[in-house]
């Protein structure tokens, strides 16, 4: 009796389920106006996850409001606004003063950046490229030691682990010798990490704040929206950028992952500049009553450290363009020879799978390499599909097999390359903040195409003979992580 009478009362809570799942759809359809994959992704959950369906949506797919963030007075301090415009100008009347022949081949891309994101080109750098990560902590150490007046710190991960600890100590020392100290860190990614952690940096006069950290315990309504950028600035002299978090495992000590493969830059010269900037941009929006003005010593002028060109260009909810996607697409289809892609997520949106497949079926020299093992296994199977597909049109897949390959770079015929924090998926490309530096110097490129040569040597090939013979649980797994892709 008592299960009849459970089972009738369900059966009339069933229309008002049915009616609210109907609501939640026309808002995900309507009001949100997201692309077309993304809403049928999110219906299908809806379809078969009734309420639980809708909740998931508070938490992963709102949109993002956009009007207040990252607002920032200083900038027309900097002057960066009369650069941008006079370059931009002078790019119209083809009268830009190259210093290299060779970026001029790139002014339509460096035009883009320019009136899309603000990046302003710069071309006296000083680029070095670090593909282990004890080489390039113990390089960030050494700058850290060396600091005079300030260090800017942010990671989407930081543990306090051992490696963590390492920093944090030496931050300690820096600001006990009066060295203003900010770290600003990502709470879903550093989740295991709170400002009470750094109590004692705090007393000492420097500063940690958390991007859009959650509202009550275990609930953060934008996990969509997460700060993947990994920027550190020291002195506004010194610079760095790459796919390196801070934890012990990118020192390649995780069993599960084993060695760490990542790339990153240390960058001396002008774009050292739009890096700060960046970052002081992310800190206030970050911090309630710690802002940062402009001042003088953030933006000092800087003696000429090399001749590289180079862009900073950063993306997120908040721009208007998908600005390192289009980058992307811009190098991907200018290529004349080769494409090299090091991501360890591979999970396109059409206009870029076309855009790849497309330069692969002309002939061009495609070959793109991801991690053998998964760190979240719908994104690998989601990875595995596509780039299945991609070995159909003619293109070289390669698994990663030393360890885990994390670095984020294209570098396209020995000219021209992009080393960054954004991977190849939709989330890098229009829900995370991102930013990558776009690099016009051919010997950079050449440098990072061979590092990419070198580790095919600790990688195995998925031919095509190996892909159409996966087994039927493989394809299921594809099956089921492709359409959920649109919302990984």
């Amino acid at each position: 009796m008592n299960f009849l009478s459970a089972i009738i009362e369900n059966l009339f809570l069933l229309p008002i389920v049915i009616f609210l799942n109907v609501i939640f759809a026309i808002t995900v359809i309507f009001l949100e106006r997201k692309k077309p994959s993304s809403t049928w992704a999110w219906l299908l959950v809806l379809y078969f996850l009734p309420f639980v369906g809708f909740l998931l949506y508070l938490l992963l797919g709102r949109q993002l409001r956009k009007k207040h963030l990252f607002r920032w007075d200083g900038k027309k301090d900097i002057g960066i606004d009369r650069l941008i415009t006079y370059q931009i100008e002078a790019l119209k009347k083809n009268q830009l003063d190259f210093r290299n022949d060779h970026v001029q081949d790139y002014r339509h891309l460096i035009y883009m950046n320019l009136t899309t994101n603000n990046a302003v080109l710069t071309q006296d750098n000083a680029v070095h490229i670090f593909d282990d990560g004890r080489e390039k902590f113990e390089a960030l150490i050494k700058d850290i030691l060396a600091a005079k007046n300030h260090i800017h710190i942010q990671y989407y991960i930081f543990k306090l682990d051992n490696l963590g600890q390492r920093i944090y100590n030496t931050l300690l020392k820096k600001a006990k010798q009066g060295v203003k100290v900010r770290i600003l860190y990502d709470e879903m990614g550093s989740r295991d990490v709170r400002k009470r952690h750094f109590k004692e940096l705090i007393e000492l006069g420097g500063e940690v704040e958390v991007f859009f950290p959650s509202i009550l315990p275990l609930i953060n309504p934008r996990l969509n929206f997460r700060n993947h950028r990994k920027i550190v600035v020291i002195d506004g002299r010194i610079g760095y950028i790459g796919g390196f978090n801070v934890g012990d495992e990118y020192l390649g000590l995780s069993d599960r992952f084993g060695y760490w493969r990542d790339t990153h830059l240390r960058i001396e010269g002008s774009s050292v500049h739009p890096l700060q900037t960046r970052f002081i941009l992310d800190w206030n929006q970050a911090s309630a009553k710690n802002d940062i003005n402009y001042a003088e010593r953030y933006f000092p002028i800087i003696p000429q450290k090399g001749t590289s060109a180079l862009q900073i260009i950063s993306s997120g909810p908040d721009t208007e363009w998908e600005v390192i996607k289009n980058n992307y697409l811009r190098l991907i289809t200018n290529a004349k020879r080769y494409i090299y892609i090091q991501s360890p997520y591979f999970i396109p949106d059409e206009s870029f799978f076309d855009a790849i497949r497309v330069a692969s079926l002309a002939g061009i020299d495609v070959r793109i390499m991801i991690p053998n093992k998964p760190d979240h296994m719908f994104v690998y199977w989601a990875t595995y599909s596509y780039v299945g597909q991609l070995v159909e049109a003619g293109a070289k897949i390669y698994h990663y097999e030393k360890g885990f390959i994390h670095a984020k770079m294209i570098v396209v015929d020995d000219e021209v390359a992009s080393v960054g924090t954004a991977n190849i998926d939709v989330r890098s490309f229009s829900l995370n903040f991102e930013v990558n530096a776009v690099l016009y110097d051919p010997a950079l490129a050449h440098r990072l195409a061979e590092i990419f040569e070198h580790d095919i040597l600790d990688s195995s090939e998925l031919t095509k003979e190996l892909y159409l013979n996966r087994s039927n649980a493989v394809k299921f797994k594809e099956s089921i992580s492709r359409l959920l892709s649109p919302i990984l």
